[in-house]
Formats: C-alpha cells, structure tokens, sequence
C-alpha cells in the first residue's frame, strides 16, 4: 500500500520541523476540509466562517479570510485538483495564529453503500471541528475490525448524532430528517439544507435513536467528499431508495464551485 504525498505550508510557506512543533505536541486547534476541483470548492464561504468562528472561540482572535485564501491558493501551487484541510493553531511563542495548509490527492465519494456500528461517544465541544479525535479515530478503527465502513456515535439514551467523519440523516419516504443531537454542522449538510427543498425534499432537524433505524425509509451520509447511502447500521438492514439518491446527486451536482 502507497501513501499519497502529502504538501504542507505554515502561514504560506513550506513548513518546517520547528513550527510544525507545538501541533504535534499540543492537541488543540481547528480545522476544515475541503475538496478542491479545478482550482475551487463548494461552499468557500461557510468553510472561511467556520475558520472565523472556531479562532475566535478558541483563541479569542480573528483571522484575515482573504488571507485564508491566499495561503490555500499557495499551498494548492499548481495542483487545480486535491483535499485541502486548513488548520489553526496557537504556539505559546507567537502572537498571533499560525494557519496551515495541507494538500494531498481528491479524494470521491465512497463507491459503495455504507455500514455503520454504532458506539456509545459523542464529541466534546460538537460544534467545532477540532484537533482533539481520538475517540473519532479509535471507534471508527474498531468499526472497521468488526467489518463496518465507520462508527455511528449516539448518547445514552441512542439518540444518533454523526459518524466519526460524516453527518448522518434518515428519510421518512418524504422528509430528510437530520438528528437533532450534538454534533458538526457539515458544509456539505447545510448546502444540502438549503437545497434539497428546491428541488422537493423537505428536511427538519427532530431526534433520531437507534430504536427509530428498522423504521426508516434510507439513511445516508455527508461529507466534503459527498454524499453515500447507508445500508446498515448494526445488525439493521436499510434500504437504499434510488429516488432520494438521484435527487440528492442532482442536488450536490448542481451546487456551484467556488473559485479559491
């Protein structure tokens, strides 16, 4: 097995060991990520609010969205297709943030549906997309040694709030239902949020437990890769309605790309 080369650039420079330092020690920051086609990315706008929302929460400072632009668009050099994942992080001996960017090869959708097992964790601090992934990382390895494709994180009571990389919604056979639990609010999900009743599908946000999944109607996942069916969680087999996912691919395909 071959690992994809892998770019990376601190506040718009090859990075070095130095400053590549305090991340690898200090488990604390944020990040997004993005899939980049052509020099540019869906939803541009919600990944550089969400930078600017995390820094100030977490470092109670701003960041230069052009700047967050221009360091991207250098770190992407000639490369007019890749994953981008722009992180912020706070060295005790700096002033001010440190931003980097790392490229690697695009990354697609997965090509088959998706199985899930469920896992009794929900992230700290949900609403951010954080360094600290630990859990993410050791759940969705051991849903993999059990032969599923990731991890499905509930609460004590099962109420369903994401996977370890993805947003996870139902369908009732008329409305797309995304769980009303802690959990990230995806640039992909909320795209889809604001798309899907154009093209009608209404969705709402209301509380989704494992006891509710042998009822659903399909299930699916999102992420800056796209979107994939899920056709089993646990021992739950769901059906993958045809319809729903055309709609959903016509939706994510008529999304417009916004130039970086």
């Amino acid at each position: 097995m071959t690992t994809a080369p892998i770019r990376v650039e601190v506040n718009g420079q090859a990075a070095t060991a130095e400053q590549l330092r305090h991340p690898a020690l200090v488990n604390y920051g944020h990040f997004t990520a993005m899939q980049v086609r052509d020099g540019a990315t869906r939803g541009l706008a919600l990944h550089l609010a969400r930078l600017e929302a995390a820094t100030r929460e977490l470092f109670d400072a701003s960041v230069d969205p052009d700047e967050m632009r221009d360091h991207i668009r250098h770190a992407l050099a000639d490369d007019r297709d890749a994953s981008v994942r722009v992180s912020v992080f706070w060295p005790e001996t700096q002033d001010v943030a440190s931003v980097m960017v790392a490229v690697r090869q695009p990354m697609d959708p997965p090509d088959t549906p998706q199985s899930l097992m469920s896992v009794p964790y929900q992230r700290p601090v949900p609403h951010l997309k954080h360094a600290g992934s630990f859990a993410q990382i050791y759940y969705g390895r051991l849903a993999e040694r059990h032969g599923f494709d990731d991890a499905l994180l509930t609460g004590a009571d099962g109420s369903i709030s994401e996977s370890t990389i993805s947003n996870f919604a139902v369908y009732d056979g008329e409305t797309v239902i995304w769980p009303d639990a802690p959990c990230l609010a995806g640039v992909t999900m909320q795209l889809l949020q604001a798309s899907l009743g154009g093209a009608g599908v209404a969705t709402r946000r209301a509380p989704v437990r494992l006891a509710d999944v042998p009822s659903v109607a399909a299930a699916f996942v999102t992420n800056s890769r796209g979107v994939a069916p899920v056709v089993r969680i646990d021992d739950t087999t769901i059906p993958v309605d045809a319809g729903l996912m055309k709609t959903i691919g016509e939706v994510c395909g008529s999304m417009p790309w916004d130039p970086i």
